[in-house]
This record gives structure tokens, sequence and C-alpha cells, in this order.
């Protein structure tokens, strides 16, 4: 396989993590395969040699397409925040995925999953990815790496509303629960290095962290000097509240209680690493260097 080109195929591909991924393989001389919802966001990737495929993920044929001649596919089941039932929308997309790679006996899958994958109750978004490993598992002559990042730290973005509305952040997590959130750009890369590599063996789990844990509190304060609100304060919401608060911006009222769940789950450390956070398993950018890029975000928030 080295003495020739290698074929990627890339879900999700104009993604923050998506993106990444492609960018990567591109940048190798691989020919890569783009696969997303929208034909015109995939332009910028094909004016890079990419060979695009649009439409819907649970399209089985189209993924089937897409993932043909494919050395390695980046599989993954984007969030639908307006689906009335997220769980199928998952099963879905992700049985669609599976028939894929069925279909054209792909032999290396990078599949994006998530911290909280091996649990079967009481996570949220996070069970339908404990379905699509298993679903992914249960297939023969695949190898495959299930990418289990925790909490991103553009989530952080969503604090911008509260911010501009009540002069606080918040949001239904602890604000004493040390989270090492980690950077989609930096999970783009480690996803990009396995597929580059291409020498990982039956099925596995890699757990993905940022360089190091820190609270809400202390993210508050961080991003809060980036701001220039220095005295930005972290409130806990109630779980009921924050809730009906996304509904309110919104998300479907199944994903805002999935989505909650999910907290909850942080809050009681039923959510929490499995595996050693060594160097192999951290990404590289800290919360200082994200609170640069929150700070943009926040001034082109406020001139709208």
């Amino acid at each position: 396989m080295a003495n020739r080109t290698r074929t990627y195929a890339v879900m999700g591909a104009t993604g923050h993590i998506g993106k990444v991924v492609a960018e990567r393989l591109l940048d190798t001389g691989s020919r890569v395969h783009v696969i997303g919802r929208d034909a015109d966001r995939l332009k910028g990737l094909v004016g890079q040699g990419a060979i695009p495929y649009a439409g819907a993920f649970d399209d089985a044929e189209m993924l089937t397409n897409a993932f043909k001649g494919a050395d390695g596919v980046f599989a993954m089941i984007p969030p639908d925040h307006h689906a009335p039932d997220h769980l199928a929308f998952q099963d879905r997309v992700g049985s669609a995925i599976v028939r894929g790679l069925q279909a054209t006996r792909v032999q290396y899958v990078v599949n994006l999953s998530s911290i909280g994958a091996h649990l079967k109750e009481k996570t949220g978004p996070v069970l339908g990815l404990h379905h699509q490993e298993t679903r992914i598992n249960n297939l023969s002559n695949l190898h495959a790496v299930h990418i289990r990042p925790t909490y991103f730290l553009e989530n952080l973005l969503m604090s911008i509303p509260p911010i501009q509305s009540l002069g606080i952040n918040g949001s239904p997590l602890r604000g004493d629960l040390p989270i090492p959130m980690v950077a989609t750009r930096d999970i783009g890369a480690k996803a990009a290095a396995f597929l580059l590599d291409l020498r990982f063996q039956g099925h596995a789990a890699f757990e993905f962290f940022g360089p190091r844990p820190f609270t809400m509190r202390e993210a508050t304060t961080i991003l809060g000097r980036a701001i220039g609100k220095p005295e930005l304060k972290y409130v806990q919401f109630a779980y009921e509240v924050a809730e009906e608060a996304m509904v309110g911006a919104g998300l479907s009222p199944d994903f805002a209680r999935l989505l909650v769940e999910l907290d909850r789950s942080f809050n009681d450390g039923f959510i929490r690493p499995t595996q050693p956070m060594t160097q192999d398993h951290l990404g590289t950018t800290g919360i200082e260097h994200f609170a640069k890029e929150f700070a943009s975000a926040f001034r082109a928030a406020n001139r709208t």
C-alpha cells in the first residue's frame, strides 16, 4: 500500500473536524473523497484536489459510492439539533455508514465517537455513538479505531449569548468540575494521523483530551479576560432552566433533553476518562489559545 497513492473518504468534510482530516490527507498527495451535505461548501476542498460527494448522511447509496476504492474512511454521525428523535436519526445514519462499509469492503475506519461511549445508559446523544461502535465492531474483516474525544473547546462558543444577554457565563455543568476540553482541530489531526499510518488492527477505542483539565469557573475567568470582562462570573444553571433555554434557542425538545442528560452524567462522575492521559492522548491547543478565537467570535457577535 505504501508504494501507491492511497485513497481516503472523509465524512463531514466541511465541519470543524472533518475539514482538518481532509486537508491533512490532501497535503500528502493522497486521493480524497470528501463527503458533505452541501455541494457548495465542498468547493473549497475541491479546489485543493478533493473529489466531492454531496448528499444526506443516511443515504447508503451515496456513501457506498464515496467509500468505493478507499483504503481508509473517516466516519462520523453529525448531530442534528432539530431531530424530533435524535437517537433514531443517529441509528439511520449509522446504519447507512455500515451498509456502505459492507458493500465496499473497506478495511480501515477511523470512527468519531465520544468519551463515555462504552456506557449503555445515561449518556444523552453519546448513546447513539455507543450503538455505532457496536455496529462497526460487528463487521468482519474491518480494522477500526473509535476516537473518543472529551468535551469540545468550541462548545464554549455557546456561552456568547448568555454573556451578551445576562452578563454571565453559565451552563448545567458544575463550576468546579475539571474537564480536559479538547480543540476540534486537534481531534482532526489525530484522526488524520491514524489514517495516514493505517497500522491499527482489530477494534480499539482511543480517548482524546486537551492539554490539561480546567473547570468552567477557570474557563470563564480566562475567556472573560480575553473579551475585556475580567469580572465575568460562572453560574450553574438548573437542568430544567437549561433545557427550556435550549428549546427556546431552536433545539428540538428531544435533543435538549439528551444534552441535559449528558451534562448531568458529567456532573455526577458517571462519564469520566477511562484511559491514561499520556502524551499520545493529548491535543496541543490550550484554553489560553482558544480564548483568542473566542474573543474574535464574541466581537463578531456584538456587531450583528
